[in-house]
């Protein structure tokens, strides 16, 4: 929220002071843009005589971050960025909010222009840019993400602990139920990761409500969350699951930005935010849910009872699909605890093959989305592939919300995928006989001795898994060559220079000090920069290349003189698909193509000059006369790759180190220019 303000600040005595500014950069992946952006913000500002410091919110983790006096002095903030930006302790601040692009095309515009920008009032949400930068994601999109991210640790965490739990502390009872004795050090493991998931769903809907309506939309958002996973309080017996969570999380937050457009009188505003939205918001959202929404998820779920429990007597293959249908479509949710509990009920009549149908089609999602990681590892970032081997854990043990993230995430490809393997999986487990005798799915329940027909058990749930994993392969590969994102909607990102698989959540281990870049130990070795993943025989004073495609092979050819290539072609093929994803032309004439990849055994850089230029799609227009290539294999530990781009952007953004670069007579000279990195 904003209000017109007044001109900026004086000092004492009549005369002006100095001007402070404070700038703010971040873009989606948090590399290259939002240290260039910074960069040329910080030029223009030192040029005009004006103090500025710039926080940039990379991948590395926030730098010169922003405290409180900082804030206390400025007389304006510019928010240069593409991803949610807390704006709260702006509050009372001129604040001009653009993308991340404008920073880098226009940042003398923008040094004008907060001057006379308006004044934050404060209690808005994060906000991302109003104008410029291109189109980025949906605040939907953006909304679910936050949910889905902070939801992340609480299923990997509750998920692993209760299949730690259930594979060293747990048997099969002869009484039905595989079971962890009460008093026993495993059941309180168990128990320890039950409270894991029993707090993943309201931590979903919690996080989106928080990223539309900010702090005052976290508590309704949260009890909401609760309220729809808890289907006692509405007379259900599977509740409405992490879907549930998704609805309740979005009808929070703007529920909360409509309460906050309510004119109120002036002693009321400051208990408002802490008080008044999230009591009225909580109360309103939880009694519409409990009496609007929740009973007719109640007489819907009673009515598939009664519907499933006339189809025992039917094709065994028929009704294991749409057992399987059931399991997958949810994940623990409603249609899931249906179909789970509709099994587990015939189990006590002596119908065991109804359950042999779910447990079949129950360890499908985690397992098939897992495997999906491991067979297009580049569709997935580095935090998705860490919760794919956790979902192959989870699936070992019958626990099916270990694919919940995935699904959350990306609704339109993997739902339908999972529903898919799901069905194949129930079928053949129906037509094969499988039976169950235990409420409980997976492969660990066969291990337990729980299962007759193991062996077809086993195929039911490998061929449902690998049809899960392809699919969702097949779907989201499609989504991504139409360059559509994830949830149906939203708008393409900027373009970022960011490795292929590379971790954007600000890994620990990227924050710490690149061993040898800058060092003396380093620069004394001839010949070899950037820890020596850069050396004379990788850097060429001419690039050849007229075209985007060939300048990449060329330089793919230049990495192979360092030694570390061991597949050209794949190394081509690797930075080709990451021209997909987006540009990395980054503008003043500079490109830097990337790949991560086992087509080279160790990180390497090379380098070239244009003399003509090569058209790269750069964000300013102009064409790249500069370029970096770098490749890090898959299994490269660390962020190493992550500080080297982040140190070459921002050296980059000096003219006076361009035009060395531009002028080095040879390949030798080259390199000593390039020691300045760091």
């Amino acid at each position: 929220m904003t209000s017109p303000a007044g001109p900026p600040p004086t000092g004492g005595g009549g005369e002006q002071r100095r001007v402070r500014l404070l700038a703010v950069t971040a873009c989606p992946t948090g590399i290259a843009h939002t240290y260039m952006a910074a960069e040329k913000l910080a030029q223009a500002a030192e040029s005009r005589g004006i103090d500025m410091k710039v926080e940039t919110q990379g991948s590395i983790g926030a730098e010169n971050v922003l405290d409180d006096n900082d804030v206390r002095q400025a007389d304006g903030v510019i928010v240069a960025a593409d991803k949610d930006v807390d704006l709260s302790r702006f509050a009372g601040k001129r604040v001009l909010t653009v993308g991340v692009a404008e920073g880098i095309r226009h940042p003398e515009q923008l040094i004008e222009r907060v001057l006379s920008a308006p004044v934050h009032t404060g209690g808005g949400a994060p906000t991302a840019p109003a104008s410029g930068g291109g189109k980025e994601r949906s605040a939907g999109y953006k909304a679910l993400m936050n949910g889905v991210s902070y939801m992340i640790p609480f299923v990997v965490v509750g998920g692993l602990l209760i299949a730690i739990s259930l594979s060293l502390g747990g048997h099969t009872d002869p009484s039905g139920g595989l079971v962890i004795p009460k008093d026993s050090f495993w059941m309180d493991v168990n128990n320890i990761g039950v409270i894991g998931f029993t707090l993943m769903v309201p931590i979903l809907s919690g996080y989106i409500a928080y990223a539309i309506g900010d702090r005052p939309a976290l508590v309704p958002g949260m009890i909401g969350g609760w309220i729809a996973n808890t289907g006692e309080l509405y007379d259900s017996k599977a509740g409405a699951g992490f879907i549930g969570a998704i609805v309740t999380g979005f009808l929070a937050g703007y529920l909360v930005l409509w309460i906050k457009k309510v004119k109120v009188p002036k002693f009321v505003q400051p208990i408002m935010p802490i008080i008044v939205i999230p009591i009225v918001a909580t109360t309103a959202l939880g009694l519409f849910f409990i009496y609007v929404i929740g009973k007719p998820i109640s007489w819907v779920f009673e009515h598939l009872t009664d519907w499933l429990g006339g189809m025992t007597g039917t094709s065994a293959v028929l009704l294991g699909a749409i057992l399987g249908l059931m399991i997958a479509f949810d994940m623990g949710g409603p249609v899931n605890k249906t179909a789970f509990l509709f099994g587990a009920g015939l189990i006590a009549t002596g119908n065991q093959t109804v359950m042999g149908m779910c447990a079949a089609a129950i360890p499908v999602m985690p397992l098939g989305q897992g495997l999906a990681t491991l067979l297009r590892r580049r569709l997935y970032s580095e935090q998705e592939r860490e919760t794919g081997f956790a979902a192959l854990f989870m699936g070992c043990f019958g626990i099916s919300e270990g694919a919940i993230p995935f699904a959350a995430a990306r609704p339109a490809q993997v739902i339908p995928a999972n529903m898919l393997g799901g069905a194949v999986a129930g079928a053949i487990a129906g037509v094969a006989g499988v039976e169950d005798a235990v409420p409980h799915g997976g492969p660990i329940v066969a291990v337990l001795g729980a299962v007759s027909g193991v062996p077809m058990f086993f195929v039911a749930v490998v061929i449902g898994s690998v049809v899960t994993a392809l699919t969702t392969v097949a779907l989201v590969d499609v989504s991504e060559r139409r360059g559509a994102p994830a949830l149906a909607g939203a708008g393409a990102a900027v373009p970022e220079a960011v490795l292929v698989g590379a971790s954007v959540g600000g890994a620990t281990e990227s924050a710490k000090p690149v061993a040898g870049v800058g060092s003396s130990a380093e620069a004394g070795k001839a010949g070899e920069v950037l820890s020596g993943h850069l050396t004379e025989r990788t850097v060429r004073v001419r690039l050849d290349a007229t075209d985007k495609e060939a300048a990449i092979r060329e330089m793919a050819g230049l990495l192979a003189r360092g030694g570390r290539v061991v597949d050209a072609d794949e190394l081509v093929a690797a930075a080709l698909r990451r021209e997909e994803q987006g540009t990395t032309g980054l503008g003043e004439e500079i490109a830097i193509p990337h790949a991560k990849t086992d087509a080279v055994s160790a990180p390497v850089v090379g380098f070239a000059r244009s003399d003509e230029g090569v058209e790269w799609d750069s964000p300013d227009g102009t064409k790249a006369r500069l370029v970096f290539m770098i490749a890090v294999p898959e299994a490269a530990a660390g962020d190493e790759h992550l500080r080297i781009l982040s140190l070459l952007s921002r050296r980059l953004m000096d003219a006076g180190f361009r035009e060395r670069l531009l002028a080095a007579p040879d390949e030798a000279a080259v390199v000593e220019v390039l020691r300045e990195v760091g």
